[in-house]
């Protein structure tokens, strides 16, 4: 099947689009929750769109023991067991046990593969997904090579690589896990998954700037003021302790998340819509981070770890309450940092970067505040006007939301600030696609412009390395706490009052 032009209208955001050519995904860590909890829900609605082509199939590789059936009962999403598009879907899959070190396991899915291509006819095309741990990253790519499955077995074939985050854990490990993937696939063939950028508010950050006239003339420090970009949970680390303990806020979060939220915000117009014109200007502002030294990060970060609480009511207990926390853990649940991107459009506006476990609610947003006005003609009754703000919400009730003071009726000039709101709820009454759901089409169709490329991910560790270095220092000091369900530490309050600014309320 050739790609083809496709009008559907199921899926917003992906229609007028093109199915891929005929391929074969093979998930590695196939018994693990992010495949059935997020790639095969995501593989059904792009089936439910016709974004998949006739010929294409699924082989779950993994540890554990399994049947083909067992595999696909193991992963059938809640309520599509009598759909037809499932039913033509599941039956293309299939499963393979075996160790990801082991040798025969990789002849066993060349072989495999071999066969789908004879049988179902797909074209030696070759998704690779790595939903594994990371430090399984290199040994599959490297036995991948050996068995000569990291090339295209047929002319005109295409074989891709997607690697989940979290790439690295500081510089040192991201540059040596891209020596390691490029020594044996192509950077152009390494796909580097960041959920966040599937989300279509997220998305629309470059259309917002570079659709519309009348924002970017003022996205810039002449009339921009800070910029807030905040992640809060109000889940606790469950039963991620054991992974949260090793990795902590800034790293699960900060590092990658909203560290390509900013890139979105503060990149240069590229010369094009392509994807290597919009990452070349990601990366661009990747390197122009600001280092700190260690001194400087007791300046620039903040850290906290949550205490026990309530959330809606319900009493939850502190970090140290959960399983696999050791008491003595430096590990933080709460991370705020003043980031500046050290170039002619940005000098001297901080970026402040929030996320957190265990606050008062689930929020994802970016809020741009302008400067106020240089001369006050009005009096709002309190002496000051507030600030015009921008917000851009990504998670929940995505949208967009202009802040201006307008004059209340009366026979009075009296300012009441207002928002002028867009929710794509309401104004385009359909779902956005699942994050998956875009960002494993668009490896599938060969358009990267939503991935990461090496440069940005060790340029942004080059960043944040000072921070985690001190940190990890006991001279740094003890981790403050705060209570589940508060906005986090008052030390992050205080050192945002000191700089004359306050956070967005959770």
């Amino acid at each position: 099947m050739s790609p083809a032009i496709l009008d559907n209208p199921l899926r917003e955001g992906l229609e007028q689009t093109r199915a891929s050519d005929p391929c074969v995904m093979v998930i590695f860590g196939a018994s693990g929750d992010l495949t059935s909890r997020k790639l095969v829900p995501a593989l059904y609605e792009l089936a439910e769109a016709n974004l998949l082509p006739a010929n294409f199939a699924v082989v779950g590789v993994s540890r554990t023991k399994l049947s083909d059936e067992e595999f696909r009962t193991r992963v059938t999403p809640d309520g599509v067991e009598s759909h037809t598009n499932w039913h033509n879907l599941v039956k293309g899959f299939s499963y393979l046990a075996g160790g990801y070190d082991q040798p025969e396991t990789y002849q066993e899915l060349k072989t495999r593969l071999e066969e789908l291509d004879e049988s179902l006819g797909t074209g030696g095309n070759r998704l690779f997904y790595l939903a594994v741990p990371p430090e399984a990253f290199s040994v599959i790519s490297d036995q991948l090579g050996a068995a000569g499955l990291s090339e295209p077995g047929k002319p005109n074939a295409w074989v891709r690589l997607i690697v989940e985050k979290p790439f690295g854990h500081d510089l040192d490990s991201a540059r040596k896990l891209n020596r390691e993937l490029q020594r044996v696939f192509e950077e152009g063939q390494i796909y580097r998954i960041d959920h966040y950028l599937g989300k279509e508010t997220v998305q629309n950050i470059l259309t917002l700037r570079f659709a519309n006239g009348i924002f970017e003339p003022l996205w810039n420090r002449r009339y921009i003021d800070n910029v807030q970009i905040t992640a809060a949970e109000s889940l606790g680390v469950g039963e991620r302790a054991g992974y949260y303990n090793q990795s902590g806020a800034l790293r699960d979060m900060l590092q990658n998340h909203l560290m390509q939220i900013l890139a979105l915000v503060a990149m240069e117009c590229p010369i094009s819509n392509d994807a290597d014109d919009i990452r070349d200007e990601k990366g661009k502002v990747c390197r122009a981070l600001r280092h700190y030294t260690p001194l400087e990060v007791d300046d620039n970060a903040v850290r906290g770890q949550y205490g026990p609480g309530f959330i809606e009511g319900q009493k939850v207990p502190g970090f140290f309450e959960e399983p696999k926390i050791p008491a003595d853990s430096r590990t933080e649940t709460y991370a705020a940092a003043r980031i500046f991107v050290d170039n002619w459009r940005w000098h001297d506006v901080p970026f402040f970067l929030r996320t957190g476990k265990r606050l008062a609610r689930k929020m994802t947003e970016v809020a741009l505040t302008f400067k106020k006005v240089p001369h006050r003609i009005f009096d709002n009754g309190s002496g000051e006007l507030e600030p015009n703000v921008l917000l851009l919400r990504i998670d929940p009730d995505e949208g967009i939301s202009l802040r201006f003071g307008t004059k209340m009726p009366g026979l009075t000039t009296q300012i009441r600030w207002v928002n002028m709101d867009f929710q794509y709820g309401t104004s385009f009454a359909r779902p956005s696609p699942l994050a998956y759901e875009r960002l494993i089409h668009d490896c599938l169709v060969g358009d990267p412009t939503l991935f990461t490329r090496a440069d940005s991910i060790e340029a942004c560790w080059a960043a944040f390395d000072p921070i985690l270095a001190r940190w990890s220092d006991p001279a740094s000091g003890a981790v403050p706490s705060y209570e589940a369900g508060s906005s986090g530490p008052r030390e992050a309050e205080t050192w945002m009052e000191d700089q004359g600014r306050y956070w967005r309320k959770l």
